[in-house]
């Protein structure tokens, strides 16, 4: 099949990134999971995938089902040129803040590639620190198909993680939340106690064991 053969078939999001292949050989996507969460890390991905590769169902990773999910991550995997993932756990989303925590684990992402991308392609923000030609989208996922690749590995590694805390702090039942501020969640925080991975600076997590009128300041 010639490049053009090619290009008239593929979905939006893989044609945005193969045009701009013509100028940037390659093109890493980045994104993250774990920015809204009341506990755990934020895990960021970056991904390179190669020219004219296909990958049938990536996509924003919150839109695929968890079993879809893992089938896609290994897709990634196996196809990528390069992947690199950046973790940042929650004393330093504590200290930082969680913007600022998500953009570093966005750099560790891309340092731990194994090549240098011509070109970054951004889930919502940019990584001043960073000094590779960069481009920023409001829902990547939906723009460029290196992003939503990066969406996918992101998330089934932070799922992982997670998981393996439900084991280490069953109280909470992770497993089923991820983290997030579930009813259950928020019932559980308030009956136990926030835990080591709990993200101490979000008031959500403070002000539910507290009576009403003494939150933490904003």
């Amino acid at each position: 099949m010639s490049s053009r053969e090619f290009t008239n078939k593929i979905p939006p999001v893989f044609q945005h990134d193969e045009n701009l292949r013509k100028n940037y050989p390659f093109i890493a996507g980045i994104d993250e999971a774990g920015r809204g969460p009341l506990a755990g890390p934020v895990v960021a991905a970056a991904v390179i995938l190669p020219r004219e590769t296909i990958i049938n169902g990536v996509r924003d990773s919150k839109k695929i089902p968890e079993k879809q999910r893992q089938r896609v991550f290994w897709e990634i995997v196996r196809s990528a040129y390069a992947v690199g993932v950046g973790i940042v756990g929650p004393d330093v989303i504590d200290a930082i803040n969680i913007l600022q925590a998500t953009k570093r684990a966005m750099g560790l992402a891309v340092k731990d590639l194994t090549t240098r991308p011509d070109l970054l392609l951004i889930d919502a923000v940019k990584l001043p620190d960073i000094d590779i030609e960069q481009r920023s989208f409001i829902k990547g996922e939906s723009v460029s198909a290196s992003i939503a690749a990066a969406s996918v590995v992101a998330k089934v590694v932070r799922d992982d993680m997670m998981l393996g805390y439900h084991e280490q702090y069953p109280d909470y039942n992770f497993r089923g939340h991820k983290g997030y501020s579930t009813k259950e969640h928020m019932e559980n925080i308030r009956l136990f106690g926030p835990c080591p991975i709990h993200r101490k600076s979000f008031r959500k997590v403070m002000d539910v064991q507290l009576p009403l009128g003494q939150g933490v300041e904003s």
